[in-house]
């Protein structure tokens, strides 16, 4: 019952929906046990007249009756139905979108944690288990008990020596089937849950590599791991399905074998003087009740595994984002200047030992663009993300116009940045949609503008359509430096006092960095930018450097007095300009 508790809890306004579902179903059940007592009326009747002097009219009554309590029990079963699918679809629709809203929630790094094969089956697929627990096996679990109890009271109402004789079979099926199941059901529900989550992942990344498959001709390789987890799932199952082969085969000769004991226990009551007409009645009734009780012990083990499956789904769903990763608290408190501080910052990556930064302490006043550059991993992009609030410093504080940006509320502080990471993220919609990301309300006449300050007119005036063009597959495809200066056009139209830029320049060619460039100037006029680059070219111009090592900043200052200080930024200038030369030579004997 635990489970239909947390359920309740995404059902919203639809909660009494359940217990009109419960209640339905219930009388349903009841309903559907009068057609058998009315019958057992008419056979009474027929015994009584001897099959010759037979009230009719009363067994007319009884049979009208008998259709009456079936129609009428079809009809409240329909009911619990419509009950049950709709407050199903509500919980549905509640679970998709609390799920999405944690997802959404967390920092960018569990998306390198969590596979999007694994996260859309988690969501999508669980959230479909609740939806049939909840439509289909939810008003079985009233009308279930409510049948057992009242076969059970019928059968002893009746004549208890028979009751007891049909339920030693039943009770003996149960009782081997509770030895076989316990424990090691849930942990098979588990194991399945997993097997599909991985089978999913796995299909979801070959058809993503099919095109990096072909290219390095390694199609059976990378197939294998699919094919494996499909080949796991097909043991896991099989071999359970086996392990059940003969115990419930036991079970369903157990359970419909009443007939061994009804039968021996009758001729016992007439042979000790019972009424031989009052004991086949008896025997009548028991016959027809009694596979209805089966039936009903046979329903509730489904039940507990649908129970079961709807437990696991919600414990999936809600354990998908804790796993400690979302930011610690939910600030109120408005920006109130744009000048950004880290007081002595360090951070570790959940799941690591090594502080991704360590005491980290700068300033960036209001309409400054400084530059972080150093080795790969040695933190830049982990300040720019810090910044933003996409993780929680683990000491230090980082302050964005004088406060902590923990205390700061999420929306006004997403308001105040534009991000352009390294990697494009455009969506399969037209450019023009593409652009007003980042402000969706933006006129016509803004887009054009930004277009042209991004210099991005050259990629609108290829497309047929201009800036309605659809990107992506069916669309038009662009090359790495065109997507960059479309992310930059989107920054530009947000207009936040912030800019983050995270390696805007390296995919571009050199063409299209020549005009990023330019847009970027643009872009940071004015404005308080942070700028990550390995093209140590992109940060000469910067009001500072910062150059980080091992999650430290170990030196600082403008491009001219790093290089005369002969430290770590003058070996990168000079390795960067030997490896310029390099290549502008290489192509020159290529020519």
């Amino acid at each position: 019952m635990n489970t239909l508790k947390r359920l309740q809890f995404y059902a919203g306004g639809r909660k009494a929906l359940f217990a009109t579902s419960m209640l339905l179903s219930a009388l349903s059940a009841l309903a559907g046990l009068l057609p058998y007592v009315a019958i057992w009326f008419i056979v009474r009747e027929l015994f009584a007249g001897g099959g010759l002097f037979v009230d009719k009219t009363n067994v007319v009554r009884l049979a009208w009756w008998a259709v009456a309590a079936g129609g009428g029990g079809v009809l409240l079963y329909f009911g619990a139905l419509c009950a049950s699918h709709l407050a199903a679809f509500r919980v549905e629709a509640n679970v998709r979108k609390e799920a999405t809203r944690r997802v959404v929630a967390m920092p960018l790094g569990f998306f390198d944690e969590h596979a999007s094969g694994r996260v859309r089956k988690v969501i999508d697929d669980n959230a479909g288990v609740t939806h049939s627990f909840l439509a289909h096996q939810l008003p079985d679990v009233a009308g279930t008990a409510v049948a057992l109890v009242a076969v059970v009271v019928m059968l002893f109402a009746f004549e208890w020596r028979l009751g007891i004789a049909c339920l030693v079979p039943v009770a003996a099926a149960l009782g081997m089937m509770a030895s076989s199941t316990g424990s090691r059901g849930k942990v098979f529900m588990e194991r399945y849950m997993n097997a599909l989550e991985e089978m999913n992942v796995e299909a979801v990344e070959y058809v993503r590599g099919i095109p990096v498959v072909k290219v390095f001709q390694q199609t059976v390789f990378s197939f294998k791991r699919f094919y494996r987890s499909i080949m796991e799932y097909n043991r896991m199952v099989k071999g359970y399905s086996d392990a059940w082969e003969k115990p419930m085969a036991a079970y369903t000769v157990i359970v419909n074998s009443f007939a061994f004991f009804l039968v021996p226990v009758s001729i016992l009551l007439v042979g000790r003087g019972g009424d031989l007409a009052g004991v086949l009645l008896d025997l009548f009734l028991f016959v027809l009740v009694t596979p209805v009780f089966s039936g009903c012990v046979m329903k509730s083990m489904y039940i507990d595994q649908a129970m079961g499956l709807a437990g696991q789904a919600v414990e999936r769903l809600e354990n998908l984002t804790s796993n400690g990763m979302t930011v610690t608290s939910e600030g109120t408190k408005p920006v109130t200047g744009h000048d950004i501080c880290f007081d002595r910052v360090s951070f570790t990556y959940p799941g690591m030992t090594t502080k991704a930064l360590d005491d980290v302490s700068f300033r960036v006043p209001r309409g400054m663009t400084i530059a972080l550059v150093g080795a790969s991993g040695s933190g830049k992009t982990t300040v720019a993300r810090l910044l933003a609030r996409f993780w929680d410093v683990s000491e230090g504080r980082v302050l964005l116009g004088g406060t902590d940006v923990r205390e700061i509320a999420p929306e006004a502080l997403s308001r105040a940045f534009s991000f352009v990471f390294q990697h494009a993220r455009l969506f399969k919609m037209s450019l023009l949609d593409n652009i007003r990301y980042g402000k969706p309300d933006a006129t016509m006449e803004e887009v054009e503008q930004v277009v042209d300050q991004m210099r991005c007119r050259d990629i609108v005036d290829r497309q047929a359509f201009g800036l309605n063009a659809l990107v992506g597959a069916g669309g038009t495809s662009l090359s790495g430096g065109e997507q960059q200066r479309i992310l930059l056009a989107r920054a530009m139209l947000r207009d936040a006092p912030v800019v983050v830029l995270d390696e805007a320049t390296a995919f571009a060619d050199p063409e299209s960095e020549h005009l990023i460039y330019e847009a970027l100037a643009t872009l940071t006029r004015g404005k308080t930018t942070l700028l990550i680059a390995h093209r140590l070219t992109s940060v000469v111009h910067a009001d500072a450097i910062l150059v980080f090592d091992k999650g430290r900043i170990v030196e600082s200052g403008k491009h001219e007095e790093l290089v005369a200080r002969n430290g770590l930024y003058a070996r990168m200038w000079n390795e960067y300009r030997r490896s310029v030369r390099w290549t502008l030579g290489r192509e020159a004997r290529h020519d």
